[in-house]
């Protein structure tokens, strides 16, 4: 049989027809629904990722705390509480002054890193105002927050530029 431009099928139209737009209408919903998940980065061979923007990837980063060594959250005092900050750099060195993460920047108020155990100083800045903390990573299994917050008044904006 040979084929002729009038033997063409036409789309069924009806109640199939609807059910596969409504189908394919509720996957692009879901999908731009889904929580983006910040990428793995590597600094001198040390596994890292931060993000937190918007209350769902702030969630997520919640969620995968566990699974890393060390938690750094950044925030700036807004007056009676604090607000996220982000595009912080932050700087790590083991106890022997070696440099482990190398000016990463936060993307978020949330990094979190697979550091040794052991003692580090940890420097964040943001908006050309430092804050260094001396941090102890446990063991296997547990993961250390660290909290940095800048008082309220600090720069944030010239941090993005």
């Amino acid at each position: 049989m040979s084929f002729h431009p009038d033997m063409t099928r036409k789309a069924p139209a009806g109640p199939a027809a609807l059910c596969a737009g409504a189908i394919l209408a509720l996957a692009c919903m879901t999908a731009q629904a889904a929580v983006y998940n910040p990428p793995i980065l590597l600094s001198q061979g040390i596994e890292y990722m931060s993000g937190g923007i918007g209350s769902e990837e702030a969630e997520l980063m919640r969620t995968v705390e566990p699974r890393w060594s060390a938690v750094f959250e950044f925030a700036v005092k807004d007056g009676q509480g604090a607000a996220f900050a982000a595009d912080v750099l932050l700087t790590v060195r083991d106890a022997q002054g070696r440099v482990v993460l190398d000016h990463v920047r936060a993307s978020g108020p949330y990094l979190v890193a697979r550091l040794d155990p052991g003692k580090y100083s940890a420097e964040a800045v943001l908006g050309g105002a430092a804050i260094v903390r001396e941090i102890t990573v446990g063991g296997a299994g547990t993961s250390t927050r660290n909290v940095f917050e800048w008082p309220q008044g600090t720069d944030t904006k010239s941090a993005r530029s």
